[in-house]
């Protein structure tokens, strides 16, 4: 058993756990935030995508110990209150979902797309970034759309601020 402390969703938060509790889990179990999926348990999904230190990584393929003293972000921290973030709202916007089980995993997986492509993104770039993450329902095509838009709007916002 160790002791972790992480900062999950901008809150420290600590707890005794398994050495070989896998981060999503102790996300899960532990926190109880279950908008971060187990889908696969072999990584090849990516349902289970969080933030590690701004990074998107599969939290299946972690050790909760291992991301101790890090900052976590998942799905449920990335809203302001009642306001979508832009992902979120494009994927709404754009019926990026179906039955909704990969999209905690797509949307931080988009996320951390635009954030390392802050000029904006083409389809090509977008498709091929999401070789990592499996959607059963939708085909991707509003999937994509709905990020392209994200980034559109991301970037659009990103211009007005260094304007001002």
């Amino acid at each position: 058993m160790s002791d972790i402390s992480l900062t999950v969703n901008g809150k420290r938060v600590g707890g005794v756990t398994e050495d070989r509790t896998l981060l999503v889990h102790f996300l899960r179990e532990n926190l109880g935030l279950t908008g971060t999926h187990v889908g696969c348990d072999t990584s090849q999904c990516g349902a289970c995508v969080v933030h590690l230190d701004g990074k998107a990584v599969k939290s299946c393929t972690m050790l909760a110990v291992q991301a101790s003293g890090s900052t976590i972000a998942t799905i449920e921290g990335l809203a302001d209150g009642a306001e979508l973030h832009p992902v979120q709202a494009a994927f709404k916007e754009h019926h990026g979902l179906q039955c909704g089980f990969c999209t905690p995993g797509m949307i931080m997986t988009a996320t951390d797309m635009i954030a390392r492509h802050p000029e904006g993104l083409d389809e090509a770039t977008v498709r091929a970034e999401l070789e990592g993450n499996i959607c059963r329902c939708t085909g991707y095509h509003n999937i994509v759309k709905a990020i392209l838009a994200a980034s559109e709007t991301m970037s659009a916002k990103g211009k007005a601020r260094q304007a001002a």
